[in-house]
């Protein structure tokens, strides 16, 4: 018996020599065709674009990417991704950067400083640009890079590069969370810190610094933390033993281990003490208690980031930096002191 007669392909099996050789054109022809940089004849465009369809023709990524020297890629590089907060700002960035066609390649740098440049830069040689989220890198490093890692945005960091950057007034929304506890009549709050690396929990030790000069009956204390719940959990001992009737968490998942360790040893919230986070993540108004936060509209950092990325790959202006304001969103997590507050220090304790 004679073998049976193909009558079709596989899809993406034929080649771009094929498709030239159906639709009567060059190789040529066919590649700005299928790249939409074809300016001959609309005649001539639709055979080709016939002769691809009949052939289930798929043009390579890779060599389309040779020949118009762009991967359609960019990069976005944040210090935690299992962080839901710079979650939200990638899928702002991905969902606003696909309706242009681009896909984001991801970059976790483990909270390491060491690590971040290293990443950065070897994900940016895959990518057309980069967003660099929260970096942990110190300034005069991030400055010498910053040439090598253009176009880039910085979200959560100004530098002294051009790069245009998108920052939250951490300062104002710590303060705001100060404020609210102050209303309530507490005056011995402790701040469980961030990370030494974070410029963000800088911003927001100014503000402490600032709210408590306005302020001299209140006393602020410092404890060391970190960015995870694992963090606020094994803070919260410490955080016991200041006599605090207020704490206040550098984020909401730090936040979320300081209630989780709070409630193993039976300590009510907010009764026995109230509990702020920051950053409003989704978990934070569905735990018990709901948490009282800084909102921080974290998906709209993304998006915006990508109209400036594509402003610099077009190379068009970018447009002007952005600081966004935080919103209180004060939950059932805080409330009235229960005892006399009352301490004549203020400032404060390592």
């Amino acid at each position: 018996m004679a073998p049976r007669k193909r009558t079709g392909r596989s899809k993406g099996s034929a080649t771009i020599a094929q498709v030239a050789g159906e639709a009567g054109v060059s190789p040529a022809t066919v590649s700005r065709v299928m790249n939409n940089r074809f300016v001959g004849a609309d005649e001539v465009a639709e055979r080709v674009r016939s002769a691809a369809a009949k052939l289930n023709y798929a043009p390579s990524y890779t060599a389309r990417s040779l020949a118009l020297g762009q991967t359609q890629a960019v990069a976005f590089v944040a210090p935690d991704l299992r962080n839901p907060a710079f979650q939200a700002m990638l899928s702002g960035l991905s969902a606003t950067a696909n309706e242009d066609g681009y896909r984001v390649l991801i970059g976790d740098s483990a909270e390491s400083a060491l690590e971040e440049p290293m990443l950065a830069g070897d994900i940016r040689r895959r990518t057309d640009a980069l967003v660099l989220c929260a970096p942990r890198m110190a300034e005069e490093q991030l400055a010498s890079l910053s040439g090598s890692l253009h176009p880039m945005v910085l979200i959560n960091r100004k530098a002294s590069s051009a790069a245009p950057s998108l920052t939250v007034d951490y300062r104002a929304g710590i303060e705001a969370l100060l404020g609210h506890l102050y209303e309530l009549g507490h005056r011995r709050v402790a701040y469980v810190e961030g990370t030494s690396q974070s410029v963000s929990n800088q911003y927001r030790l100014q503000g402490v610094e600032a709210f408590t000069a306005a302020h001299p009956d209140l006393e602020v204390l410092r404890i060391p933390g970190g960015v995870a719940s694992q963090h606020g959990f094994e803070a919260a001992d410490r955080l016991m033993e200041t006599g605090a009737t207020a704490a206040m968490a550098y984020n909401d998942l730090v936040a979320i281990g300081l209630l989780g360790r709070l409630q193993e040893r039976g300590v009510r919230v907010p009764d026995d003490i109230s509990v702020t986070g920051f950053d409003d993540i989704p978990f934070a108004r569905y735990i018990a208690p709901a948490l009282t936060t800084a909102s921080v509209p974290h998906e709209e950092l993304g998006v915006q980031a990508w109209y400036r990325l594509r402003s610099l790959i077009e190379g068009k202006e970018p447009g002007h930096d952005m600081v966004f304001q935080p919103r209180l969103e004060v939950r059932a997590s805080t409330g009235a002191p229960k005892r006399d507050t009352t301490h004549p220090v203020s400032g404060f304790l390592a």
